[in-house]
């Protein structure tokens, strides 16, 4: 099965966290495939275990949820491309301030005058 051919569309830049929520819509057949495909391709411990999650509720009578997987998912989406903020109207930079006392450079320890 190559990335095209799998039943989740990007698949491969699904990140984890959104996976569970992705894969609602698709019944066992389709979470199986993924499954396999997961398996051989990257197994990765969590998208396999929450494959697995899903498969064992779906056997348990579950139901895909409405939705179809033919959308682009939010993550992949473009942005506006024009945003509000300008680099005019960003502040100067800021650079902290030197430590040590205005005028008098360091000195190594061996030149410091010993106290007495």
């Amino acid at each position: 099965m190559t990335p095209n051919e799998v039943p989740l569309i990007d698949y491969d830049n699904v990140p984890v966290g959104s996976l569970q929520h992705r894969i609602r819509s698709l019944d066992g057949e389709a979470i199986q495939q993924l499954l396999d495909y997961e398996r051989v391709h990257n197994n990765r411990a969590q998208v396999v275990e929450v494959l697995e999650n899903r498969l064992q509720e779906l056997r348990e009578g579950a139901t895909p949820s409405g939705g179809a997987q033919d959308a682009r998912p939010p993550e992949a989406a473009d942005t506006a491309g024009d945003s509000p903020v300008k680099p005019s109207g960003s502040p100067e930079p800021m650079h902290p301030p030197r430590h040590g006392i205005v005028g008098q450079p360091g000195k190594p320890k061996a030149d410091r005058p010993r106290k007495q």
